[in-house]
């Protein structure tokens, strides 16, 4: 493959006195096994500007970079740490602890185990943290402001992407001010390719987060934005996309939404009831394979087999209008749908030709969608195929120079309570033991003498109205549609807003320990890159 032109490197000038404190730690010589011009910078060159140094969240997040690697061996800060060539972050929309573990023991039964011993593909990964989701005006966050903290290492408000706390949602003239780079648009920068693999729409708000800048997540395309927006020709997070101005653009995007791609006027090629949803005419497909020679379209399985991908340099796969269906579902889809597994394969082997090193960011999005749903069923079947993706990635590339981050943006409130018995089926009523009589297979009833299952929602479309439970007797609560029980209606569950976990393994990956607050996760990435060292950025 051809080495890409790298873009001039920007104006300088000196980190704030916060960041030199960071600076005056003694820097450990370059990693002698990659030899690169910017391991061997000074770090008191003066660096380039970036909005971001200003900011609290990302000053402390460098802070903390350099506490880890100082309490690092001495013996390993003289020779220097191993510096990832690739990173690939997986996100698990939604993926809390007790998603995890309920999704194994269902992983294990599924195969006839007990489920209990199992282990998810990046459970097997040897450094684990725990990441602290809350945003700066919620205690409980979504999915925008938690993706812009991982990926360019500030936090902010909810509803938002690519932008500071300074932002003031719905106003796209305080974009510009507020605006913050992410480490894909900065692997871009610096000559790496990047890419974005989901089950929901590539614009929504994890993808989204990797490369767009709006006041508001649902601006997916140009219908969605204010009319003041619109008429000021503010680009929505299609156009932002296609019209990517860092390094040559995105190299892969693959998931859902065509129709914030298309015109409104079109019919969508796999179902002719509906159109595009792009009101100022313009077909981002088109524009896409226009752009630049090497790059290629698919909206459905086959033509993504039939793709030569030694000739594609470029590939935007849109397989639905909106989201892409469950994983559960997704044998039922009339065009044919590629599981998340063979996305991230696809994506690896045009990503992983470049000799620079690649950024690709894979979420397994509909994981939030079944709880929302308060259907546990469909929630676990995709985690389970977000875990089959993680394990495709292994298999794939080598650990020696590839760092995997495996996390979620937040948890829901799926709880696994009672007291069933080992093996009892993760989506079934409790069957306990008697403590007292040591008798099995017990039915555990609650105070009016009913079943109630080992999964349950805090709130959600569970909710039965009436002073008493529904009588689960005959009820199949393994059953794909069934509905776990909540406490408070809602139509829709929420999030929930404890820590949730985050896996690592390859080069850096023991910079992921302890407590973390979720922005420290990009500075972790960046310092696994070696764009910074010991929390101090390297000239390039």
């Amino acid at each position: 493959m051809t080495l890409r032109a790298r873009p001039p490197i920007l104006r300088s000038r000196f980190l704030l006195a916060l960041l030199l404190a960071v600076a005056c730690a003694a820097v450990p010589a370059a990693d002698a096994g990659r030899s690169e011009d910017s391991a061997e910078a000074d770090a008191s060159t003066p660096r380039p500007i970036d909005a971001r140094e200003q900011n609290r969240w990302f000053a402390a997040g460098r802070a903390r970079v350099a506490e880890i690697r100082r309490r690092s061996p001495n013996s390993q800060r003289a020779v220097g740490f191993r510096r990832a060539k690739n990173v690939i972050l997986f996100v698990g929309d939604g993926m809390g602890i007790s998603t995890v573990t309920a999704a194994r023991i269902f992983q294990g039964q599924e195969r006839g185990e007990t489920g209990e011993e199992n282990l998810l593909a990046f459970e097997k990964l040897p450094h684990l943290a725990l990441s602290k989701t809350y945003n700066t005006d919620t205690q409980v966050a979504d999915s925008a402001s938690t993706m812009t903290a991982m990926v360019s290492g500030v936090k902010t408000q909810a509803g938002v992407l690519g932008v500071d706390e300074s932002i003031r949602r719905g106003d796209f003239t305080s974009v510009e001010g507020a605006k913050v780079l992410t480490i894909l648009e900065e692997a871009e920068d610096r000559g790496l390719a990047t890419g974005v693999v989901s089950t929901a729409t590539v614009t929504h708000a994890t993808p989204g987060g990797c490369y767009a800048h709006v006041p508001f997540r649902f601006w997916q395309n140009d219908s969605e934005m204010s009319d003041a927006a619109r008429e000021a020709d503010f680009p929505d997070i299609a156009r932002q996309l296609v019209e990517s101005p860092h390094g040559d653009g995105l190299e892969v995007a693959l998931g859902g939404g065509r129709k914030h791609f298309t015109p409104a006027d079109t019919a969508d090629p796999e179902r002719a009831d509906d159109t595009g949803a792009r009101v100022d005419g313009r077909d981002l497909t088109r524009e896409w394979v226009e752009r630049r020679d090497g790059s290629a379209y698919v909206w459905n399985h086959e033509q993504l087999r039939a793709l030569d991908l030694d000739s594609t340099q470029r590939l935007l796969g849109l397989f639905e209008p909106g989201n892409m269906k469950f994983e559960a579902d997704r044998a039922k889809d009339e065009a044919g749908e590629p599981s998340l597994a063979e996305m991230t394969r696809t994506a690896l082997g045009i990503l992983g030709r470049d000799p620079d090193g690649f950024f690709l960011m894979v979420e397994g999005g509909r994981i939030d969608h079944g709880h929302h749903a308060g259907n546990a069923y469909r929630a676990l079947v995709d985690t389970l195929a977000f875990s089959d993706a993680v394990d495709v990635a292994l298999e794939t590339v080598d650990l020696d120079e590839t760092l995997v981050v495996v996390t979620a943006d937040h948890s829901h409130t799926l709880v696994i309570s009672g007291y069933p018995q080992r093996g009892n089926p993760i989506l079934g009523k409790v069957v306990g033991l008697d403590w007292k009589t040591g008798a099995t297979n017990q039915i555990s009833r609650d105070a009016n003498g009913r079943p109630y299952t080992t999964l349950s929602y805090a709130n959600g479309p569970g909710h039965v109205d009436g002073k008493k439970r529904p009588d689960l007797e005959d009820v199949d609560t393994t059953d794909p549609e069934y509905k776990q029980e909540a406490t408070v209606p809602l139509r829709s569950e929420t999030h929930a807003g404890e820590d949730v976990p985050i896996y690592a393994g390859g080069p850096g990956a023991e910079l992921f320990q302890g407590v973390r607050e979720q922005n420290y996760i990009y500075h972790a990435m960046v310092e696994a890159f070696g764009w910074t060292r010991e929390g101090v950025p390297i000239a390039r």
